[in-house]
């Protein structure tokens, strides 16, 4: 994935860690736990993007991230902007923005809703390379048979959103 330089991030203190939340003038662009799998290169070396904690989108996700985190939210209405993905991976993205708070769907049922049923493992590989945890919720996407399978930010997180969501994940008490 390739973003432009033309974006800003600013970071948020979750309950889950350190959030890094990026945006353009078109919208919200990611949202990664600090040093969760595929975390950009813009991230990992010297600061490439400048930081704009005023930034209208920036501030309107911590506010929404912010009420989720308290019980107050659910469901998030903040501008996107998925264009650094494939067409494939946008697909993968805009079928996860579908699975409603506290429901959850394989990667089996994802594969069949973009029209692709033999396409498991490029779903899942999409999947892992959302950029906007969270707000796209991979969180939501299962295993076969339910089970609590692959996360980028982390088993303990995604756990933890699924609890914070209302989701029974079996084995998990």
């Amino acid at each position: 994935m390739k973003f432009t330089t033309s974006i800003v991030q600013t970071r948020y203190a979750s309950p889950l860690g350190t959030i890094i939340i990026a945006a353009t003038n078109k919208g919200l662009a990611g949202l990664w736990f600090d040093g969760q799998k595929h975390l950009p290169p813009e991230l990992t070396g010297p600061a490439v993007w400048p930081s704009a904690p005023d930034h209208p989108v920036l501030k309107e996700v911590i506010s929404q991230l912010t009420d989720y985190f308290a019980g107050r939210r659910s469901e998030f209405d903040v501008p996107l902007d998925l264009a650094y993905g494939t067409a494939f991976q946008q697909s993968v993205w805009q079928a996860l923005l579908k699975i409603p708070p506290g429901g959850t769907a394989s990667y089996g049922e994802l594969s069949a809703r973009i029209g692709k049923p033999a396409a498991v493992r490029a779903v899942g590989a999409a999947v892992g390379r959302n950029p906007v945890s969270i707000i796209v919720p991979c969180h939501r996407v299962m295993g076969a048979g339910g089970a609590l399978t692959g996360y980028a930010g982390g088993l303990e997180r995604k756990s933890a959103l699924l609890k914070l969501e209302g989701v029974l994940v079996e084995g998990l008490r």
